[in-house]
């Protein structure tokens, strides 16, 4: 009896840890959203892993489509682009915080996180004027010890209503994923960077953006950033 006791226990304490780690609504590691108010139609586009080669690419595109969505920036990738961190900064879009070199954080202390997130915010404030206010973690996965991190740097979490799998799919399945989880206050979470990769290949997510923004807009949803999104101002 003792043992099962003990192992129901063991099973119910990984399922916490586990939700706690990867549940997109989780709150255990740290403050963090996955969405916004639904009384009105809104939605953020946001995208991982840059800025790239390819970033000024996706922000004609945005450009065009008249869309301000919200950058979850890596230090590292800042250093080797900042030119094009500043034009995303430039032509107004947010900017996040995703790690400086974009490690795996399981099983790291709580020392190392904050390293992580305070060296990535001051490089994307050297590179664009722009001081974070929000962060997603690397593959969205939380720790013990990123909750500190995150007040002691004045970051909110932000996870996603619907992810992408734009690394994995091809462009149209990437557009259909994202609109068919559209709703009102949707975070849609897409990638313009490969981690900390030069030169990723992002031209399925390039025709995808390109294909679900337009479809997005004619089912009448607006594209906001996602402090926007949080916190209308109308």
């Amino acid at each position: 009896m003792l043992i099962e006791v003990l192992t129901g226990a063991a099973c119910a304490a990984a399922g916490v840890m586990a939700y706690g780690v990867r549940g997109r609504s989780a709150r255990l590691f740290g403050r963090s959203v996955w969405r916004g108010p639904a009384d009105r139609p809104a939605l953020a586009l946001t995208f991982d892993d840059g800025p790239s080669e390819s970033t000024l690419e996706l922000l004609a595109l945005l450009d065009r489509h008249q869309v301000r969505a919200t950058f979850f920036q890596c230090g590292q990738n800042v250093e080797r682009l900042p030119a094009v961190a500043r034009e995303v900064a430039a032509r107004g879009h947010q900017i996040g915080n995703h790690s400086h070199s974009h490690p795996r954080f399981w099983l790291r202390s709580g020392r190392f996180l904050y390293q992580e997130l305070a060296r990535a915010q001051d490089t994307i404030e050297a590179a664009t004027g722009a001081r974070p206010t929000l962060f997603r973690a690397p593959c969205g996965t939380r720790w013990p010890g990123l909750a500190g991190a995150q007040q002691r740097l004045g970051l909110l979490g932000v996870m996603w209503t619907v992810l992408g799998r734009d690394w994995a799919l091809p462009a149209e399945a990437i557009a259909l994923r994202l609109i068919r989880g559209a709703r009102n206050g949707a975070i849609l979470c897409l990638h313009d960077g490969c981690e900390v990769r030069p030169q990723p290949d992002v031209r399925p997510m390039l025709e995808a953006a390109g294909r679900l923004i337009p479809e997005l807009r004619a089912r009448g949803f607006r594209f906001e950033t996602v402090s926007e999104l949080l916190c209308p101002t109308n």
